[in-house]
């Protein structure tokens, strides 16, 4: 098709595939893991709570190292202002724990006929902890389970100790994230190098899936959305198998982590020549991104980025709002340890942005019946603006700045 789109054969894509990619950031020290424990602890004082209560999850892994999701079985970590933080695990993977521990912990381990909602309010008592913090991701038995041991008034809403850690990235936490973005894009690359008449959206899964494997991710694709031609047209897509065609717009959407940290790419470009209204719609996407990021300075509300955006498809007789033609959808999302996380470019959200805030760019444009179109790069949050983590697309058929 043209030297990014449709240029390369299956194996000479392959052949591109041989090592993964170099300059690999170094992990989370546990200096770092300190300094997050302090700073939830400074965050509790503030908020009136004597403990914090993480469960298995994108929280737990961020304050422990603990990469596991949950399960029916609590699996957590109780932190109180003074002493090591308490992990609360069964005691059959006691083992399995200490290998992926990365902070000094003690240990509370529970049998399979024990209640361990009542170990947490032992711990509690045993430390004079009263009002304890609970994770917002916690699932509603482990509440539940909570309060035939703890008063109901004396749990409260952890969402701002654990937002108040995590929206704001260190060096290195961008530095894994710009790392998880550097493989993304060069799985984009050459997935759209392989296009071809007739191949199929499985095809280009499976491909996308190896390729951020090889290239060093922490395993195959975290998600992956592929869609031709009219199923474009949903944001996340349509069950089924495709086969692309000539004329059709094509959207892949996929991600993947590196040491937990997430990347999240979305490119849309044509499969051979566009028509006038792919192109006009093309257009303003990357128009209405571009107003996004420009939006962005320390001090700026997250809704603010969001009517940037709309102010541009609403200018073009698109919208307003999440009418269609237009915008269906917030205009980003967090990114982190999870994929989707605060902060949100939303209407209203009047929380300011700040510096080592990390969001997606992505004001889709959704033509009902007819096509879609989303371009999402991250940005990250500077003294002074933003910064891309991948630079955007050029042009319909020109995806790649590179």
């Amino acid at each position: 098709m043209n030297e990014q789109i449709g240029q390369l054969s299956m194996s000479q894509a392959h052949a591109l595939l041989s090592t993964p990619l170099p300059g690999r950031p170094a992990a989370i020290t546990g200096m770092e893991y300190e300094a997050r424990l302090e700073r939830a602890r400074a965050l509790m004082r503030d908020g009136g709570a004597d403990a914090l209560l993480v469960t298995a999850g994108a929280s737990l892994r961020w304050f422990s190292g603990v990469p596991w999701g949950a399960s029916e079985r609590l699996v957590a970590m109780l932190l109180t202002m003074q002493g090591d933080p308490v992990l609360v695990c069964p005691a059959f993977e006691e083992g399995s724990l200490d290998a992926v521990l990365k902070i000094p912990v003690q240990k509370r381990l529970w049998e399979e006929h024990e209640d361990p909602h009542a170990l947490v309010a032992r711990t509690l008592a045993e430390r004079g902890a009263r009002r304890l913090a609970l994770d917002p991701e916690a699932a509603f038995r482990i509440h539940a389970g909570l309060r035939r041991h703890v008063q109901a008034d004396a749990i409260l809403d952890a969402q701002p100790v654990i937002d108040g850690c995590r929206m704001r990235k260190s060096a290195a936490e961008l530095a894994l994230m710009q790392h998880a973005c550097n493989i993304t894009l060069q799985v984009h690359r050459l997935a759209a190098g392989i296009a071809r008449e007739g191949i199929g959206s499985d095809e280009l899964v499976r491909f996308i899936d190896n390729a951020h494997r090889v290239l060093g991710a922490d395993g195959g694709s975290t998600f992956c959305i592929v869609q031709f031609g009219h199923a474009t047209a949903f944001p996340h897509g349509v069950p089924g198998v495709q086969r692309l065609r000539e004329g059709e717009l094509v959207l892949i959407d996929t991600g993947c982590s590196v040491e937990g940290y997430n990347a999240d790419i979305t490119r849309t470009w044509s499969f051979g020549r566009a028509g006038g209204e792919q192109v006009r719609i093309w257009n303003l996407e990357r128009a209405a991104q571009q107003a996004a990021f420009d939006a962005v300075r320390p001090g700026v509300a997250c809704e603010d980025v969001d009517r940037a955006a709309r102010d541009v498809l609403e200018a073009a007789g698109l919208g307003p709002g999440y009418r269609l033609p237009g915008l269906p959808h917030r205009t980003g999302h967090g990114c982190g340890l999870a994929i989707h996380e605060a902060p949100y470019l939303v209407r209203g959200n009047a929380l300011p942005l700040a510096p080592g805030m990390c969001c997606s760019n992505e004001p889709m444009i959704v033509v009902p019946g007819g096509f879609g179109v989303r371009l999402e790069d991250h940005f990250f949050v500077t003294a002074t603006g933003a910064q891309w983590f991948t630079p955007p697309s050029i042009a319909i058929d020109c995806p790649f700045a590179d």
